[in-house]
């Protein structure tokens, strides 16, 4: 075999790999218990590439959502803080990029993933919150002395209701959004 075929197959393993989360993100985001012809069909691949990639749907899905946690981690790390800003002020932005990327797959919260699973892929959006509220603490700014863990938690569930608010079609997203940050803030203080 050629060497120089190797890095051409590599690229085009690569592609068909990123071809597939976004297909798969794409379709579980519409269609949560769509299955693996679907996906395939979506990213242009057959159903034996999408397993050369993803031995199981499980895996498949786990890949899909540490992608979008990524996403939603580096939206997170675009919020700055401007000198003398408030720590409630950075945690609404924070709030608000980390809600508007995980928006737009809104039905991959419906995915079955085990709990530590699911604890291992928000650790990073988690630290992010910790950091704001560690802030606010030191600076009198939040007077809640519910154990850190314990808000941490209920930030994330609190987000995942307003998501699954606006996604029911309960409440618009700017509704669920304002629901969010009062929620939160009435958490911390």
């Amino acid at each position: 075999m050629p060497e120089n075929s190797r890095p051409r197959r590599r690229a085009d393993a690569e592609r068909s790999r990123a071809a597939i989360l976004r297909a798969a993100a794409t379709v579980l985001g519409r269609q949560p218990d769509a299955g693996i012809d679907e996906i395939a069909r979506a990213a242009g691949v057959t159903r034996q590439t999408v397993y050369a990639h993803f031995s199981t749907r499980d895996k498949l899905v786990e890949a899909v959502l540490e992608q979008v946690t990524a996403e939603v981690v580096a939206a997170m790390d675009t919020v700055t803080t401007g000198e003398g800003e408030s720590a409630a002020a950075v945690l609404v932005r924070l709030l608000d990029v980390s809600t508007d990327a995980a928006g737009r797959y809104p039905l991959l919260g419906a995915q079955p993933i085990a709990a530590d699973t699911a604890h291992d892929l928000h650790g990073p959006i988690v630290e992010r919150f910790a950091e704001v509220i560690r802030r606010g603490r030191r600076s009198g700014e939040f007077g809640c002395d519910l154990p850190l863990e314990w808000l941490l938690a209920a930030i994330i569930a609190l987000a995942h209701t307003a998501a699954d608010e606006v996604t029911s079609g309960t409440l618009p997203a700017e509704e669920a959004r304002r629901a969010l940050s009062l929620s939160v803030s009435r958490l911390l203080w």
